[in-house]
């Protein structure tokens, strides 16, 4: 059987006698090798692993789902017909991607039930239309009642920041497979305790990941963020971190330059969430506060391998005021520095 450990290693441990049904109920109860590299056993141990560990948590292996009369399929079954008031048996055996002769069964049993009622499609005369009676629509109710109770007890359980990082990494899992993003929005507000942590390991890790800049970078981040935190006039300076989903996902900071000049530091977009727009409205958050906060000019410092950064900044209005090479965060670069009135 196989354990991820804390530092997220696969190991392996022998097979104990009361884990053969699990093994079997997930496909087979022999290693995660068939002819693939380490790699991909590895990979496969863990998913296995992963579904063994959810079907336990969520009761799978107690036979009935919710301690209902009902298995797992029937129950799924019964939650697609309620979504319509009438499905095919065509389009529920698609979606519920079963066997026609089983679906056949469930359905029998459904209607001896009183579940289910089967009539003859108005369109196609071959074709079948299933409705739910009163009394199953009044079975289906309970049975999302105890679901959403069940689920519910579940997040309970979960402390602290976990519940967002659980329901992140679901909708992780579900687009991945699906290749089927949904649309997601953001919201912008003011940092928060243990917003800066982020905001200097973020920019460390992502810029080093996209460009190669060494801890050099990482290092100048930490000191902007700190001589904001101790430093910062309130009427005169801000930040903002973009959150989507719960969780952050961008930062800008507007500081002081001069009396009359404001400087945009630290525009930062995770690669996740980019596309949404986010860039553009952090810059002009920046905008509407340095003009708010009596500033005629605002000015940034920035380099040329940042092309989405510079395309944000022109539209914004900003122009380049001069460039030149440096040698910086274990790079070769060019400095360029952009200004725009107020």
């Amino acid at each position: 059987m196989s354990e991820v450990t804390a530092d997220g290693q696969v190991t392996t441990k022998p097979l104990a006698r009361g884990d053969a049904a699990d093994k079997a109920a997930h496909g087979g109860t022999g290693g995660a090798g068939s002819g693939g590299t380490a790699a991909e056993d590895t990979a496969v141990a863990a998913v296995r692993e992963f579904n063994r560990f959810y079907t336990n948590v969520i009761g799978l292996l107690r036979g009935k789902y919710l301690d209902t009369p009902y298995s797992l399929t029937e129950a799924r079954l019964l939650f697609e017909l309620g979504q319509r008031d009438a499905s095919e048996v065509a389009d529920l055996r698609r979606v519920v991607d079963i066997d026609p002769g089983y679906l056949s069964r469930i359905l029998a049993r459904f209607e001896a039930d009183g579940l289910v009622g089967r009539e003859r499609s108005a369109a196609d005369g071959r074709r079948q239309v299933i409705r739910l009676t009163s009394h199953g629509l009044e079975v289906i109710a309970g049975l999302d009642a105890q679901s959403a109770e069940q689920i519910r007890g579940l997040l309970a359980s979960v402390p602290g920041d976990g519940q967002r990082r659980l329901l992140e990494a679901m909708r992780v899992i579900t687009e991945t497979l699906t290749e089927t993003p949904r649309p997601r929005g953001y919201l912008l507000r003011a940092p928060l305790p243990g917003d800066m942590g982020w905001v200097v390991q973020r920019n460390g890790a992502v810029y080093a990941e996209e460009f190669g800049w060494d801890e050099s970078y990482e290092a100048l981040v930490a000191r902007i963020v700190a001589d904001y935190v101790e430093n910062r006039d309130p009427a005169a300076e801000a930040a903002w971190i973009a959150e989507v989903d719960g969780g952050p996902a961008g930062c800008v900071f507007c500081v002081r330059e001069d009396a009359t000049t404001a400087r945009l530091r630290l525009l930062l977009v995770e690669p996740w969430a980019r596309g949404l727009g986010i860039g553009g409205r952090l810059v002009g958050e920046v905008l509407r506060f340095a003009r708010q906060a009596g500033y005629s000019r605002i000015t940034l410092w920035t380099n040329d391998v940042l092309a989405d950064a510079r395309r944000i900044y022109r539209r914004a209005g900003f122009t380049l005021d001069d460039e030149s090479p440096h040698h910086r965060f274990g790079k070769d670069l060019t400095g360029q520095n952009w200004s725009r009135d107020l």
